[in-house]
């Protein structure tokens, strides 16, 4: 009988899984961070909830700090995807920003940065506080380049295209005001984004329109 081959404690082996252990577990700690914050989490909440170990969870990521950061890091790559996917169309520059607002609004989940990062503040290090901000700026790149594309093609009137990036990210976040009752400003996604695009569109471009 031939002797059993040891492997590492926590290592998961390549043919358990068809999918990577490692992005089984960022998508469940995705959820979990979303749904209850960084403080509530813990590595062996995400362990049970990918039905892997705790040491499975640790072999790919040191610690809960790290685990977040890549969440975080992957979650807004994935957001920068999609909106490259739509501003490379070759339709007019206010279409495609509807479509992305629609795209954002209808998101699952919601990326509140700025929250997380303050409940996170004394949880993560530089360097790792570094990476989220980083993130955050090439998944704003790709909006930002669509205004430089248009003002370039004379397609909107010249402005500061990092103004108008924030600008528009802050306004679709406004889009997802729910009151207490929790009622949204407008009845529909669609409604919601075309009021944001009117409103942004007439007070930087209004010459445009």
């Amino acid at each position: 009988m031939k002797p059993i081959k040891k492997r590492s404690i926590g290592r998961p082996r390549s043919d358990e899984q068809k999918k990577p252990t490692n992005e089984i577990i960022l998508q469940a700690a995705t959820k979990l961070f979303l749904a209850n914050g960084y403080k509530e989490v813990s590595i062996d909440d995400v362990a049970e909830s990918c039905n892997v170990t705790k040491a499975t969870v640790y072999y790919y990521y040191s610690s809960k700090a790290e685990l977040f950061t890549e969440t975080i890091v992957q979650m807004m790559l994935r957001i920068r995807g999609h909106m490259q996917a739509i501003l490379q169309q070759s339709i007019p520059l206010r279409t495609r920003l509807l479509e992305v607002a629609k795209a954002q609004l209808r998101a699952t989940v919601e990326i509140d940065v700025e929250g997380f990062m303050r409940e996170t503040k004394n949880a993560l290090s530089t360097e790792q506080v570094s990476q989220v901000q980083k993130a955050e700026e090439n998944m704003l790149y790709v909006l930002e380049q669509a205004f430089i594309d248009a003002i370039e093609a004379g397609e909107i009137d010249k402005v500061n295209a990092t103004f108008a990036t924030h600008s528009f990210i802050s306004l679709v976040k406004v889009g997802n005001y729910r009151s207490a009752s929790n009622e949204p400003i407008f009845p529909t996604v669609e409604e919601t984004a075309e009021q944001i695009i009117h409103f942004f569109w007439n007070g930087l471009f209004q010459a445009n329109n």
